[in-house]
């Protein structure tokens, strides 16, 4: 059995994941969501990689360099020892905002340690999702490898060794430093070893200082500090857009067809990212994505989506790559999200609390504030209209419509945010229209959602199940934590869902049967919900024992195999980590409170 033990490096343009045995198994250049170069974690075979090959038994141990994303690969054979140094260069050019170098390009810096190691390179980059066979041609300091379809779709491959070597494979002894450079584009300067230093030294530091500027916590400290730095490369330094994963096409569950593309940006992950950002004393960052919000709303006549490309694309088109194997064999492999054209009610409600954030820390001059409003009315406008209509809800099912609970819930928090941006800006006959509408929505909900039979709110108006989503009615400000009726749901979804330490999203059937993997975010829910109705020791052990679930180097992915808990679906997840920093924030602020209760 295979897990998702990598690594992950990246600038805010790009990343990359390399394995626990520092092979170089994912790549998308020049940015976030184009082609791979590398991909075998999608085809071992036909993906290409870049690793290091071995004679005989050796040991390989990975780490990242302390509060950067700098990965560190150390090699143990028995004629000697090495590390590789994996980056992708990031730092301040200059004072403005946007001043930052982040080129589209990979160094493996290679230390030696002792001894001298001996390895031989497979280096097979794979152009356009291996959709073509390469061609590499050596020229006067670099190895081009171009695709056999189009010479244009190129990268360039600078060493301080010899390209022939590299390319046949030949037994390469280790006598010092040397490295390796994987650059979208060719190089203008000269590539030595003082300049890999150079780079490596520069994006050292910038990591560090973003690190320094980071809220601390005695708790889970290197947890939160992981998760951040983790979800800082996840964001795309030209807009401001954060990915909801860095992967396409890893499987919720092995064998079966839960294989999405998450290279996109979500609205519903916006909330929360903005929140966990100010929290941990990252403004700029937060501001950003409050910037992106707003590019992808031109107009007050603009429809609203669930999610949007890293560059505000609307249209997200989903195909199959056929000829790609799959992970693990479980096809299809598909780039794309047919769900940006889904109705999803839930996303006004995702999309309102932005924008009241943006009123409350962020509010821009008095045209944008007033373009913002208006866009605010058009939101309201079609929550009026949507909201009594069924949709495809927050897990995106395909082919049902239904009244999800939960989907009402947030068009409830799309009008409750109305109404505090229209008390913020003094349009206090909007606030009162806006809220009888929200009072309205709140009756519906209590009266057709909850289920005097279960104990609890149910997944939609028709039927009697239990879904994780309903335990945010707290946090979103739907209901109170010691409402007998958000108690009484808590406990039923913990009875009903939780297995094994970990949540089900649900237990129903959707377009593909019944789902079989745990969905690390809710698990992440039910120890919020669990600990703000006073369940707090339970809340606690099940947060201590997941975070034994993350890979070696505390990353999480989207999914969870409930009996050998290895990691499922795409990775790293945003919205798990998000969830952990917020966690650990809970539980530290309880921690802090009761220093000062005296008895």
């Amino acid at each position: 059995m295979k897990n998702l033990d990598y690594g992950v490096i990246g600038n805010c343009r790009t990343a990359a994941l390399i394995s626990k045995g520092g092979s170089l198994d994912w790549l998308c250049f020049p940015d976030f969501d184009s082609p791979s170069i590398f991909g075998k974690i999608l085809d071992e075979k036909k993906g290409g990689c870049f690793s290091f090959e071995f004679e005989g038994d050796y040991k390989s141990s990975q780490k990242y360099l302390q509060g950067t994303n700098i990965l560190c690969t150390t090699f143990e054979l028995p004629d000697g020892s090495f590390e590789v140094m994996d980056f992708m260069p990031r730092y301040k050019t200059g004072d403005e905002s946007n001043d930052y170098y982040l080129p589209a390009e990979i160094y493996r810096y290679v230390r030696l340690l002792s001894g001298t190691p001996s390895f031989r390179i497979n280096y097979s980059p794979a152009p356009d999702y291996a959709r073509a066979s390469t061609v590499h041609t050596i020229g006067q300091n670099y190895l081009r490898t171009s695709s056999a379809m189009d010479e244009r779709d190129s990268i360039f491959l600078y060493s301080s060794l010899d390209f022939n070597s590299v390319l046949q494979s030949e037994r390469i002894f280790l006598t010092g430093e040397e490295f390796f450079l994987i650059s979208y584009n060719q190089k203008l300067v000269d590539i030595d070893i003082r300049r890999v230093y150079l780079e490596y030294s520069r994006t050292k530091v910038y990591w560090l200082n973003w690190v320094n500027r980071s809220k601390r916590y005695k708790m889970y400290e290197e947890k939160v500090e992981r998760s951040m730095l983790i979800l800082k490369l996840m964001s795309f330094q030209p807009t401001g857009a954060v990915l909801a994963a860095l992967t396409t096409s890893i499987p919720e569950t092995i064998g079966e067809v839960r294989n999405w593309d998450y290279r996109f940006c979500w609205l519903r992950d916006g909330s929360m990212s903005i929140e966990t950002l100010l929290s941990m004393g990252h403004r700029g960052a937060a501001k950003r994505f409050i910037t992106f919000v707003k590019s992808i709303i031109h107009s007050k006549g603009d429809s609203f989506q669930i999610m949007y490309g890293i560059r505000g694309e609307r249209k997200l088109t989903e195909f199959e790559l056929d000829h790609l194997e799959g992970y693990e064999g479980s096809k299809p492999v598909r780039i794309g999200n047919a769900a940006y054209k889904q109705k999803q009610n839930d996303s006004f409600g995702y999309l309102m609390d932005v924008i009241y954030k943006y009123y409350l820390y962020f509010p821009g001059t008095l045209d944008e504030i007033e373009d913002m409003w208006e866009v605010v009315k058009n939101i309201v406008r079609t929550v009026y209209d949507e909201w009594r209509s069924p949709d495809q809800g927050i897990w995106e099912i395909r082919n049902n419509m239904s009244h999800y609970v939960f989907s009402k819930v947030m068009c409830w928090v799309a009008l409750d945010r109305a109404v505090k941006i229209a008390e913020l800006i003094g349009k206090y006959n909007y606030a009162d229209n806006w809220a009888k509408e929200a009072s309205e929505i709140l009756r519906d909900v209590h009266e057709n959602g909850w289920k005097e039979k279960l104990g609890s709110f149910s997944q939609t108006y028709s039927n009697l199940e239990l879904d994780s989503s309903l335990l945010l009615m707290e946090e979103y400000g739907f209901i109170e934590a010691s409402d007998p009726k958000y108690v009484s749901t808590v406990k039923a979804i913990r009875d009903n869902l939780l297995h094994n330490g970990l949540m089900y999203r649900y237990k129903t059937e959707d377009d593909f049967g019944k789902p079989i993997s745990a969905f690390t975010i809710c698990t992440f829910w039910l120890i919020r919900a669990l600990f703000v109705i006073g369940e707090k020791e339970q809340a606690s052990a099940i947060f201590n024992e997941i975070l034994k679930y993350s890979n070696h180097l505390g990353l999480f992915s989207e999914d969870l195999d409930f009996e050998t808990k290895r990691q499922l679906g795409n990775f790293p997840q945003a919205y798990s980590h998000l969830a952990l920093i917020n966690t650990v924030e809970l539980l530290s602020e309880e921690k802090v409170r009761s220093r000062f209760i005296r008895p």
